[in-house]
Formats: structure tokens, sequence, C-alpha cells
């Protein structure tokens, strides 16, 4: 903003009350890639379900930008049948005519000079009939190797920084890159045209409650904080597991594998919120600050040939349903050497973590779709019973469940009932849909409402991309030159190389 007369304020977002809700000023939003599964299923709804809980300003638009010959008309009723068959919740009429008046549909392609000089033209009109107030985000639904295209047109055509007031604000979708090399590339080229405050890169897993939830349960309550360390944890896992095979994604995911699509993104930042030292304030900075630190502080463990574990799903049995392995799936070379599951090991070189191993491990095809994050404790150093009585306790925990039951449970030891002293494992087990009432958002829809709040806290930093890259990368080296990953049956929990990797230290993966 120019200035503060000029600077929209927002009554409901009160520093004085941080409990009311927070609604977007005056702004609409670009979707690049609007034709896409992820628009389609995931943003189109999400923006729908804001408007629908009153988050969106009464003039808010929506532009979408493809290569579809498509009318205003035609737009909207693309943009309905996915709100219809996604959005979270009901379908109001009023709502979606007051959204529906917003919206815009510009044809072309990412190198059409006048496709995007019109996109231009409709932003320009779009501020005067709608009141958005020069006020953009610009969402690149689209492969990395088209973001650089996409920056290049929007500073030409003058859309990327604001003519007299308001702001500009680009969205990025994953993979941020595919190695550390490719990471900096990418970040220079976004970077030549936005300035870092202004890029958020969408990492859908920071928008969960759950995860949020990590800084609540850690912070906010006395009885975690003081055995969150090495004296107490014996060791971490991260856990996303899925049970689905690769279906139709078989020409996106060939060459980039799982631990590129899920480790050096999702399952880092998870541990990076799990160790972090407690930030001054959640403000955007003080917690990136913190989070970068824990980072910079985490290296692989070697040798890799006892501390990673990679593979390839063959055919096997889903449930009761019988399904083929990956290299029979249509459209994947079946020569790749590309992981559907993989496994590592990381550390932590600081006081608060020496010692601790941090297992993480993703795949798919595996026994069941869960993420969560296992806090694994030591056992006491002593205990006044004898062999018997203990012989079915296992190590305490406190397993945080990101999906789908999102919850925290905690695993301890209890006397069972009776006249023998026998003590074994009980749980205690808090969920998210039986403590509240309240219906949890979606990811998209509070990443989506920050980046038009320019509540970057959620958003990892380019620094923040770098350095998991550069955890990774080794790793990734190792692999490549070691020919293919072990093989694993669909419906079970990955290759027998995973074991081991924690049975030799005397450790076994958590079973969700």
């Amino acid at each position: 903003m120019s200035d503060e007369s000029t600077h929209w304020v927002n009554p409901l977002r009160s520093p004085e009350d941080k409990r009311l809700p927070r609604i977007a000023g005056p702004s609409g939003m670009v979707i690049f890639g609007v034709t896409g599964d992820l628009a389609r299923k995931k943003l189109l709804p999400a923006i729908y379900d804001l408007a629908n809980r009153g988050l969106l300003p009464p003039g808010f638009a929506l532009v979408g930008f493809g290569r579809r010959n498509w009318s205003k008309q035609d737009f909207e009723d693309y943009v309905r049948e996915a709100v219809e068959a996604s959005s979270r919740t009901a379908f109001n009429t009023n709502v979606w005519d007051r959204l529906a008046e917003g919206m815009q549909f510009v044809s072309g392609s990412f190198n059409d000079d006048a496709a995007f000089d019109a996109l231009a033209n409709t932003l320009r009109s779009t501020d005067e009939t709608r009141g958005t107030n020069g006020n953009w985000a610009f969402y690149l639904s689209v492969p990395p190797e088209h973001f650089s295209s996409v920056v290049h047109q929007l500073d030409r055509s003058g859309m990327a920084q604001p003519q007299d007031h308001g702001w500009r604000r680009v969205i990025i979708e994953k993979p941020f890159g595919h190695d550390l090399e490719s990471a900096k590339e990418l970040n220079r080229v976004v970077n030549s045209v936005f300035p870092e405050r202004s890029v958020f890169r969408i990492d859908h897993y920071l928008g969960k409650e759950t995860v949020q939830n990590i800084m609540a349960l850690r912070f906010a309550n006395q009885m975690f904080e003081p055995v969150w360390n090495s004296h107490y944890i014996d060791h971490v896992q991260i856990t996303m597991a899925e049970d689905i095979g690769l279906g139709g994604r078989a020409g996106y995911y060939d060459g980039i594998g799982a631990a590129r699509d899920v480790i050096q993104n999702h399952l880092i930042q998870l541990l990076a919120l799990i160790a972090m030292e407690e930030p001054t304030s959640f403000s955007p900075g003080r917690l990136r600050a913190e989070k970068l630190k824990v980072l910079r502080a985490t290296t692989p463990v070697e040798p890799f040939d006892e501390t990673t574990a990679r593979g390839q799903y063959v055919a096997g049995w889903q449930g009761s349903e019988r399904v083929i392995g990956l290299r029979e799936e249509s459209g994947f070379d079946p020569n790749s050497a590309t992981e559907t599951y993989a496994a590592c090991t990381l550390e932590i070189n600081s006081r608060r973590w020496a010692g601790v191993p941090f297992y993480l491990r993703t795949g798919k095809r595996l026994g069941r779709r869960v993420t969560e994050i296992a806090l694994v404790f030591k056992r006491p150093p002593y205990q006044p019973f004898e062999d018997d009585q203990t012989k079915l306790l296992t190590n305490n925990a406190v397993v945080i469940r990101v999906q789908p039951d999102e919850g925290v449970l905690m695993r301890f030891g209890s006397k069972v009932p009776g006249t023998a002293f026998e003590v074994r494992d009980v749980n205690m087990d808090f969920s998210y849909a039986e403590a509240f009432t309240e219906q949890s958002p979606e990811a998209y829809e509070r990443l989506i409402l920050d980046a038009l709040l320019d509540e970057s806290s959620l958003f990892p930093t380019n620094a923040e991309v770098e350095r998991s890259w550069e955890i990774l990368d080794p790793i990734l080296n190792y692999w490549e030159s070691h020919g293919h990953p072990d093989e694993y049956r669909a419906g079970t929990w990955g290759p027998a190389s995973a074991d081991a990797m924690l049975a030799k230290d005397g450790r076994q993966w958590r079973r969700p």
C-alpha cells in the first residue's frame, strides 16, 4: 500500500480479539491450470466454501486461465459442477450467485502474449467493476516447467506489480524442484519477479488442523514440553502411508518417486514443527526462523545401505481386492527405478535431540491410509517388577494422528484388573471429531485464505525448501547409483529392508 489512508482495515480481524473470524479484504484470484484435477477437486470447492462461510469479500473475483475456448457461462458451469461434487459445505444459491458474478475466463496458452495482455485488461476492468482494488493472487496450479513462462508473462504484461495501490502475490504448488540445484533455479526465476514476501509455496499438509495443533500441544501444555527431548524420547517415527496405487498418475510420478513427492516437503516440514524450539511468538518471521534453525541442524544418517530403504509395490491384496503391481500400471516404464516406498533416518545435531533418530517413511499400496507422528519414549531406568509382570508392556508413546482420524493418542502402562500383578499397554485417545462440534476446514481453505490475508506462517520459504533438498539429495544420489528398489507386496507395510533399518537398533515400526 502506498500509505495508511489507502490501507483496507479489516474490522473483524482486530488485534485485540484474535478469536474473531478472519475475513479477506477486497481481492481476486487468477488460477492457471484451472482445468486440472487439483483445481477441480480442491481449489474451486475451497473457494466456494470460504465464500459460503462468509470469509471472502462480497466483491471477490475469480479468473480462470486455460486453453479451453470457454465463455463466462461455460466457466461458471464448470466451477459449479466442481463445487457441487466436492465442496465441504452445503450448496447455497445466494452465495453461488454472488460468487459467480465475479467469475471470468481468459483463453490462451502460457506463451501467448495476446492472451496475457487480455488477462491484464480483465484484471483492470474487474478492479473497477468488483472493487478488488488492485489486490490479486496468482495461483500457479501447473507443473514446475511452466513456472518460468507464467512468471515471465506476468512480468511482461505488468500484472506482477501493482500500479498505484494494492498487492500482487503468487501461490506455487509443489514440487519445488527435483533437487537442490533445480530448486535454486526455480527460486531465482520466481524471486526475479516477485519478492520473497509475496511468494506463497503451498504445502497442503501445513494447513491441516492437526498439524497446527502440534504447536498447541507442545507450547500450551506444561505436561509435554519438559519431556520433549533426548532425555526421555527414544526415537520419532513420521509416517505418511497411502493404500492407493499410482492410478492415472504414472506419467507424473515416474522419475519423481516417493522421497521427492512426500519426504522432501510434507515429512520434513512435520519434523521441523515437532523438533523446533519454542518461538517467541507465532508471527511468520519468528516461526520460520525456528523451523529453519532446526532444519539446518538436521542431517541424514549414514551408511545409507543400513539407514534408508526404498521399494516398489508388486501385485497383492488391498483388503479384499486383488490389485496389480507398479510395473503393470498403465503408462509406467516396467524398467523404471522410481520408488513407491521410501524411508530414511535423520538426526538433529542439537542439545535437545542429540542421539534421537528420526525415522521418516512414506509409500503407496501400504496396509492403510494414515499420516501420523509417533514419539516413542525410553523405558524407565529401573522398574520394580518381575519380568513376567511387564512382558506385555512396550514403550510409552505420544502419537499425533494427522489423517484420517485426526487426534492424539497416548500409550502407557496400566495394571490389568485382577489379583495377579500384570502391566500392559492401554491407550488414551483424543479425537477431534468427538471433542469439537465444529467441522474442520479443508487445508486448502485455510491456505488460500492465509494467502489473501498475507499470513505466511504456514508457507515454506525458499531457504526452507533449499535446506530440505540439502538433507535429501545425498540419499537420492546414493539410490541412483545402487540399482533398483526392493519389492514389496501391495497391502503390506513395505520392503523387508525397511524393517531391517530399525531392527538393527532393536526397534520396530509402529503399525498404525
